[in-house]
């Protein structure tokens, strides 16, 4: 057995991720198995038959319109104003009063489906994402009754007060009934939806996600308990975000040197403001494209990527509020020489 599947079962054990530990379980019986040893390998698989381990029952009759996710540990980073709606969200349905229905609404990258994942992971509860995809059906009444069959499926999940349903980006069958550029099909669509949300099992929790919340269709919107809206970060916030990010992502690029007080300035002068999750990816590859051979170079790659600008107009950089080094650091032009050229512009 590999040392990697003893650490990832303890891991998931010490976590309560019975899912992930049951995943590895079933990989490890498989291992044996591969390697000739079928009597450990049924021995395993009878054991993880009798676990007491919360999996939905399925069977040929049931469809595909779920999807396991798995449970990372990933750190929940959100501005407090966001966090604590979160926290309200954890403890309404702690106090088990028949509130589950929760819509998390904001831009793409604003952090809503890493939050459901959190959200399962304190409440100990399995995650299982909509697939969209199955249910949605180009022949006519087919979306409404796939919706119908998802959620008697959803309701005949064993250990409902186990389970949490994502309806990730839900705005594909939950949009404003009276546009006039909306087909009737994906109407009756939402329609038939609204009737399910009713029917839904109080001891299922089920957490929505859209950016389109605007054009939401408002009976859907009065069937969720409370709503979290995601966009209300400030430039404060998506400095902590950004530089939780790259402490993560320097402890794995080695080379790089750590330099806040110049990724702080470089942070706030980025135009447009872009959402967490498109910072998350550009800091990540600004790191991994740039030279390893210069411990600043990301720097310099992250000031081009988010100010739109690949300048070496040293007085411009000035009036933006760098220091002679900084510059340096931007422009690869030696510290002399930038204070040579500032002090004659400033002379003019």
């Amino acid at each position: 057995m590999k040392k990697k599947s003893i650490i990832n079962l303890i891991k998931y054990h010490s976590e309560k991720n019975d899912i992930g530990f049951r995943n590895e379980a079933y990989q490890i019986a498989k291992d044996f198995e591969n390697a000739g040893d079928y009597q450990l390998s049924e021995y395993i698989m009878a054991l993880m038959s009798d676990a007491n381990i919360f999996v939905p029952q399925l069977n040929d009759s049931y469809t595909s319109f779920f999807k396991n996710e798995i449970l990372n540990n990933n750190s929940l980073k959100l501005p407090e104003t966001i966090f604590e709606d979160f926290m309200g969200v954890v403890k309404a349905i702690s106090h088990n009063v028949g509130l589950n229905k929760f819509l998390f609404q904001g831009a793409p990258g604003t952090g809503k489906t890493e939050a459901a994942k959190q959200l399962a992971r304190i409440l100990e509860r399995d995650l299982f994402s909509v697939n969209f995809s199955n249910v949605i059906d180009s022949k006519l009444g087919q979306t409404q009754k796939n919706i119908t069959m998802l959620f008697d499926e959803l309701n005949s999940f064993p250990h409902p007060e186990k389970l949490i349903v994502l309806f990730d980006e839900i705005d594909a069958i939950a949009l404003d009934r009276t546009d006039t550029n909306d087909i009737r099909e994906m109407g009756r669509a939402t329609s038939t939806l609204l009737k399910e949300f009713d029917n839904l099992n109080e001891q299922i929790v089920l957490i929505a996600t859209t950016n389109l919340f605007k054009y939401f269709d408002k009976a859907i919107i009065r069937r969720f308990d409370a709503i979290v809206d995601f966009d209300r970060y400030t430039i404060d916030d998506l400095v902590n975000v950004s530089e939780s990010f790259l402490n993560e992502y320097l402890m794995k690029f080695k080379f790089a040197g750590r330099n806040m007080k110049l990724f702080e300035k470089i942070i706030r002068l980025m135009n447009p403001v872009l959402s967490p999750g498109e910072l998350k990816n550009i800091i990540k590859t600004s790191l991994a494209f740039s030279d390893s051979n210069i411990e600043f170079d990301y720097l310099k790659r992250l000031y081009n990527k988010l100010c739109l600008d690949a300048t070496t107009d040293l007085k411009k950089l000035q009036q933006q509020g760098f220091s002679v080094r900084e510059i340096e650091i931007l422009t690869g032009i030696s510290k002399s020489q930038v204070a040579r050229e500032l002090k004659g512009a400033n002379d003019e």
